[in-house]
């Protein structure tokens, strides 16, 4: 565990007491695929979905531990260093840890009170995971499973009525970039907080109902807000703005692996325009495509170039798949799996 220093904000400290717990899987089958694979969070159904990224098939479905209440997976992050997918689960306010390979549950590690999103660094050295009830978020050392810290928020922010909803991780792990949403103010709130002693460094004001993404390739945070219709592209280390791109219903937060394309959802629009390409060294929309289906909602964007979205609705139960290749970076629809009710986070795993 890393050293804390105290800089007039209070860190509670905790290790977690790591319960492990058998998996309740409906499908106990082996996951292949040489491409990887993407795991689905079913906010709806208590598990998750694992999809093979090269046939784009369902390999099976398993359960979250069904302790104290019925569980409510939210968003899926994957661990390289412990090979290990962690899962949130907002009804009973922990992490469930699953072995990336037959996912069977390693262990369940407490979070705080509302469990959304999640992000965990390249390095593998801290995994946050916001708590928007608490008004904190969990810091989790992904490969010993210990909780590292609770981090709250900016007490004046917190008084005004905001809450921490999304966030992400700078490419060398030093920042962690976290939205702030839902206050009295006009405007939401990044909110950058060093990893080393968990103060806040800077903030920046942006749109209503803010998420956030980036990539390596270059120093801007890329922050959809929903409720105002724009991307805003910050400079992740000054915080200051750069541009605003105009999107309807920005919501969702995918990043190409090569850092050369952003991607967003147009939440509200009813699957017209429900997707976004964004090119990151021009910041200016490359085109648009139609989904399927209503409410596109999150993204993953896998090595083998394909695109996988949530469509996070009560009753819906799809992921569909669009190509997004270098020359072609506007999504193409190429077909859909059929997945738990109300799919929401996903992540891409990939192949050894």
């Amino acid at each position: 565990m890393r050293k804390l220093i105290w800089l007039g904000t209070l860190i509670v400290m905790t290790f977690a007491f790591i319960l492990p717990v058998a998996a309740n899987n409906d499908v106990a089958a082996k996951p292949q695929g040489s491409k990887g694979k993407v795991v689905i969070a079913n906010r709806g159904s208590g598990s998750i979905s694992v999809i093979d990224a090269t046939t784009n098939e369902l390999i099976g479905t398993f359960g979250l531990p069904a302790d104290g209440n019925s569980p409510e997976p939210m968003y899926v992050t994957y661990s390289k260093r412990g090979d290990h997918v962690f899962v949130g689960d907002r009804a009973n306010d922990y992490v469930v840890v699953f072995d990336a390979d037959d996912f069977s549950v390693v262990a369940t590690i407490p979070a705080g009170d509302g469990v959304f999103h999640m992000w965990s660094d390249p390095h593998d050295r801290q995994l946050w995971v916001n708590n928007d009830i608490d008004k904190t978020a969990t810091v989790i050392d992904p490969v010993s499973l210990n909780v590292i810290a609770t981090v709250p928020m900016p007490a004046d922010l917190v008084a005004d009525g905001y809450k921490p909803h999304d966030v992400v991780l700078e490419p060398r792990g030093r920042f962690a970039y976290v939205t702030m949403i839902g206050g009295t103010g006009s405007n939401d709130y990044v909110v950058q907080f060093d990893t080393d002693n968990f103060s806040e460094v800077n903030r920046a004001p942006v749109g209503k109902d803010a998420h956030v993404s980036l990539t390596q390739s270059n120093k801007y945070l890329y922050v959809p807000a929903q409720n105002s219709n724009v991307v805003t592209v910050l400079n992740r280390y000054t915080m200051g703005s750069v541009t605003d791109i105009a999107v309807p219903g920005a919501h969702g937060a995918g990043m190409a692996p090569n850092g050369k394309v952003f991607y967003t959802t147009n939440i509200s629009g009813g699957g017209t325009d429900g997707l976004f390409a964004i090119g990151t060294k021009s910041n200016t929309i490359l085109g648009t495509a139609d989904t399927p289906y209503s409410t596109p909602h999150n993204i993953v964007v896998t090595k083998n170039k394909t695109l996988f979205l949530t469509h996070s609705e009560p009753t819906l139960d799809k992921v569909t798949i669009y190509d997004v290749s270098t020359s072609s970076p506007v999504p193409m629809y190429i077909g859909e799996v059929t997945v738990g009710l109300n799919p929401f986070g996903l992540a891409y795993v990939p192949g050894n």
